[in-house]
């Protein structure tokens, strides 16, 4: 297959605002961006990792047989306590608990992203950073809740805003915790020919 054709369409199948600036940094501007629309439910004793992955791949699934001829990338990014996920924050109540969970602790982000690409190919990776937080003081999570930066937040945190002043150790891909990892995003889209815009 003509590895030129891989520019003429891409899909970026996330309503994530975080994924589609991180991949202006890298000169990638997506033709298309889809909403997929999937059963997102925790398997009983699904590993974070485990889970991360298979909603990769069934977002990626949903749109495979409408645009066979595009490239497709898709992600999901949890926030972990061991092998407890923690939600995606919708009300104060539970960034509040997810705070206290985290505050002091050292806990895991796990990003899995899934690009299909015209020829039929289909590859996943699955990338882990550790991040530590300072002890919270009540007074710095009331900040942050009234901040309101914790909504639709996987763990309930943005580490891009106030969120940064919390950390004292992260070991691992910094845009991984943003929500798509780029190093290796970038490496994938280079294997299979992708030429990169500059504008």
């Amino acid at each position: 297959m003509d590895k030129t054709k891989l520019n003429k369409h891409f899909i970026l199948a996330s309503s994530s605002k975080r994924r589609l600036e991180l991949l202006s940094q890298i000169g990638v501007y997506p033709d298309l961006i889809l909403s997929p629309n999937i059963n997102e439910e925790i398997f009983s004793k699904e590993h974070p990792r485990i889970y991360v992955k298979r909603m990769s791949l069934e977002k990626n699934i949903v749109f495979q047989q409408k645009y066979p001829e595009s490239i497709i990338l898709t992600a999901d990014t949890v926030v972990s306590l061991g092998r407890r996920i923690l939600p995606k924050t919708m009300d104060r109540n539970t960034a509040e608990e997810c705070l206290k969970l985290i505050s002091g602790r050292r806990h895991k982000v796990f990003t899995s992203f899934t690009l299909h690409s015209p020829n039929n190919s289909l590859k996943t990776k699955t990338i882990q950073s550790i991040i530590k937080f300072k002890r919270l003081h009540p007074d710095e999570i009331s900040y942050y809740l009234a901040s309101k930066e914790w909504e639709g937040k996987a763990g309930g945190y943005a580490i891009q805003g106030i969120a940064a002043s919390f950390v004292n150790f992260i070991s691992g891909s910094y845009s991984n915790v943003v929500g798509l990892p780029l190093a290796e995003l970038y490496r994938l889209l280079i294997s299979i020919g992708y030429n990169f815009k500059n504008d």
